[in-house]
């Protein structure tokens, strides 16, 4: 099989590591997770990461036919529509984004005409499917567990895993989202992904440098087995669950949560604009703990 191109493009605001995947014969492409930046105090958006990925795809003369979400991104906003715009790309994502849209439509209150059933996105993807993107052929392997959504890319002996699998020195996604489930995570890494032979690649979604190690994204599947702290080959459901769970408890929340969740379940569309032609997102107050009319905690 020739062999395909991987560059990785990390935006260290958010820790998210983007991959632009090509055929270097015939040109074709995809990109998984692009991020369009987002200055949270400004609630200013921009486009230098984006823009830097599609000076590449330009530069080399690639044929950008797919992008592709590993979920829907709680911690960045995705920049899909900004490719799809320049490039003519479909989106796609896994076919779980319709309970996420249906979860988060009530926690925002969206208007009635907000569709739940992904049809936002070109293609949903299920377990097993293979995306034809020119000469690329990629197979899905759906992972959930740190959202319901979640799937992993084969492409040839590499994975990109998105949440599911971090560098076999970090661990695994959190689970504690709404219909997240440290159990299902487990049977989709454990049970799935070890499942693939040891020398396969794993290209990760975030990497946070713990440490102070050098930022990593590329790993095994049998280095994952052998030191993963959170969940090894050996690792039982029982202890993981346990573990994850307790680590969870003790997790902030995403600086970007409710942002990035509201953009990027409508296939990374922005809000419409008013007619003060302004655009506004919604930010649910005390969601986590409900309090009363003057602010206090619920007891």
């Amino acid at each position: 099989a020739r062999p395909m191109e991987i560059r990785p493009f990390y935006d260290p605001t958010t820790h998210t590591v983007t991959y632009l995947v090509w055929d270097p014969k015939t040109k074709d492409a995809v990109v998984i997770d692009p991020v369009l930046d987002f200055d949270l105090l400004a609630s200013q958006t921009t486009t230098t990461s984006v823009d830097a990925l599609a000076e590449a795809i330009d530069e080399l003369g690639l044929r950008l036919r797919w992008v592709l979400e590993t979920h829907a991104h709680a911690d960045h906003l995705s920049a899909s529509q900004v490719l799809k715009q320049r490039f003519g790309a479909s989106v796609a994502i896994g076919k779980g984004i319709t309970e996420v849209q249906e979860t988060f439509k009530q926690v925002f209150e969206l208007d009635d005409e907000f569709a739940t059933n992904g049809s936002q996105f070109e293609r949903l993807l299920d377990d097993g499917d293979v995306l034809e993107a020119g000469s690329l052929a990629l197979r899905v392997i759906a992972t959930p567990g740190h959202t319901p959504a979640c799937v992993t890319y084969q492409v040839e002996d590499a994975i990109f895993t998105g949440d599911a699998l971090f560098m076999d020195d970090y661990g695994t996604g959190r689970c504690d989202f709404p219909r997240g489930s440290a159990a299902a995570l487990y049977e989709s890494v454990h049970d799935k992904l070890y499942d693939l032979p040891d020398e396969t690649r794993v290209f990760v979604g975030h990497d946070y440098g713990p440490g102070g190690r050098e930022i990593a994204w590329e790993t095994t599947i049998g280095k994952s087995k052998a030191n993963n702290p959170q969940l090894r080959g050996d690792t039982s459901k029982d202890e993981f669950v346990a573990l994850r769970e307790g680590r969870d408890a003790t997790l902030s929340v995403p600086r970007l949560l409710f942002q990035s969740v509201q953009v990027n379940i409508d296939a990374g569309r922005l809000p419409d604009a008013h007619d003060n032609e302004i655009r506004y997102l919604k930010l649910p107050l005390n969601f986590f703990r409900p309090s009363d009319d003057l602010g206090r905690p619920k007891s």
